[in-house]
């Protein structure tokens, strides 16, 4: 694994389409980051698995974290850091994997989201 490439699973893939319908937001990018920030705001650890990185969904570390990428870089070392774990880059690697398809999962998985306006409410929880 590596922070290069962010790839999703299959069923991140659809959950993703799903959002995109009901949010109208047009980029894979900018939900998973919304979803990275859902995942890491909540402290309990995600049920760690192995993540099979299936679909077509793949997008470079640049596109993914755009201007903000030392930002994101900087909250994976700290979760890594309190995880107990050594910031390398596989471990970086999978904290971002877990905790995007967490996040994604977090996201489709509320009735009560229906647009972007509800989305940027649950960043005010």
């Amino acid at each position: 694994m590596s922070l290069d490439n962010v790839r999703l699973s299959q069923p991140a893939k659809d959950q993703l389409i799903r959002l995109k319908r009901i949010t109208g937001i047009k980029n894979w990018n900018t939900l998973c980051r919304w979803a990275l920030a859902l995942s890491l705001r909540d402290p309990s650890p995600p049920l760690v698995r192995d993540i099979n990185t299936d679909s077509s969904v793949e997008m470079t570390w640049k596109t993914f974290a755009g201007s903000y990428g030392d930002i994101y870089l900087a909250l994976l070392k700290h979760q890594c850091l309190a995880d107990g774990r050594e910031p390398t880059e596989e471990n970086l690697s999978h904290i971002l994997t877990v905790h995007v398809h967490r996040g994604i999962g977090h996201l489709a998985g509320r009735r009560d989201l229906k647009s972007v306006a509800d989305l940027i409410s649950l960043a005010a929880l």
